[in-house]
């Protein structure tokens, strides 16, 4: 019996999620592959040590000034939250952003479906999803067909298994609810369930829903250490789903830790510290080149979202947001 119930919800969830736009994928032709900048508003929201922050008015007008195509708007406080817009705020974010000739590449959601697996009587994937589907409809409003999303952070105690399937649920949830709005949901490898690319590409394989494709990223596994070689494997593994990617470069802060009982040092864990693209340790050469072999369709969406190299002021976002241009414009 519960085969059978969960094959007809999944039967529902597949039809609902067919009707959802989905993004174009890699086309395997490197000539069809086409440098397009995003510039991502939680560079400029103020979360970060001594970070700038400005409205969403204020980013769009710099988004433009400095010549992205376009942008991804936080969907959370202080940019866009949907409980501070409604129907006719909606209305007139939307034509600022046709009347600056930007492009709203897509909306940011923040999810983990694993907060909360140790208190079952919160429906706290529910919940979750409602908010997907609420960013679903706020992102058709404003002009745009896509959402990103993240997976769940790994709890200590609890299976794994239990997790991955906490979070499969999650995302199902999310996918029929953005696609009563046509909307596609991208998973970016972010937090700890499914970040590696083989089970990112499991996890995509195995939901088989439309309107769920990925947002891949070069820093997560660069972090973790892979070689170039796997790096470049990453790419390729996730061409079948690769609808995004969101950019942002680090050095590494040593952290030796000093123990007086030893009267020497130990070795603390990194910190890692934003810096401009191509002054850090993440292989975009490497990454951006493999996008380029397999023909990839999207927008390189760019971050500052971490303490920046030279601080927060708007003169410094600025600067790292223009080398971000030059930077990718070599790969044309």
């Amino acid at each position: 019996m519960k085969q059978i119930i969960f094959g007809t919800l999944f039967t529902m969830l597949a039809a609902a999620s067919s009707t959802a736009q989905t993004l174009p994928l890699p086309s395997g032709n490197p000539s069809d592959f086409k440098v397009k900048t995003c510039l991502h508003s939680v560079s400029y929201a103020g979360f970060w040590r001594g970070q700038a922050k400005l409205s969403v008015d204020e980013f769009l007008l710099k988004a433009k000034e400095l010549g992205y195509d376009g942008v991804m708007l936080m969907a959370k406080k202080p940019h866009l939250s949907p409980l501070d817009y409604d129907k006719e705020a909606r209305a007139k974010l939307k034509k600022r952003i046709q009347d600056l000739g930007l492009t709203l590449v897509g909306l940011a959601g923040y999810t983990d479906f694993t907060a909360g697996i140790d208190k079952q009587g919160v429906p706290h994937v529910e919940i979750q999803a409602a908010y997907v589907g609420q960013l679903a409809e706020l992102a058709n409003d404003v002009g745009t067909k896509t959402v990103r999303i993240f997976t769940g952070y790994e709890r200590p105690g609890i299976p794994f298994d239990q997790q991955y399937a906490t979070v499969l649920e999650g995302i199902r949830l999310s996918a029929k609810e953005a696609a009563k709005y046509g909307v596609t949901l991208v998973v970016q490898n972010h937090h700890d369930i499914a970040n590696h690319q083989d089970v990112m590409y499991w996890m995509l394989k195995e939901l088989n829903l439309p309107n769920v494709q990925a947002c891949w990223d070069a820093w997560s596994p660069n972090v973790q250490g892979y070689s170039p070689e796997v790096i470049a494997q990453s790419v390729v593994k996730m061409k079948p789903y690769l609808a995004m990617t969101i950019a942002a470069d680090y050095a590494v802060w040593q952290r030796p830790l000093y123990n007086p009982d030893l009267i020497n040092y130990e070795a603390g864990k990194p910190i890692m510290r934003a810096v401009p693209m191509g002054e850090g340790v993440i292989d975009y050469k490497t990454f951006i080149g493999s996008l380029k072999k397999i023909g990839y369709q999207g927008y390189i969406v760019y971050e500052m979202c971490a303490v920046l190299d030279g601080g927060g002021s708007i003169d410094n976002l600025d600067s790292a947001a223009r080398k971000f241009i030059t930077y990718v414009n070599q790969f044309k």
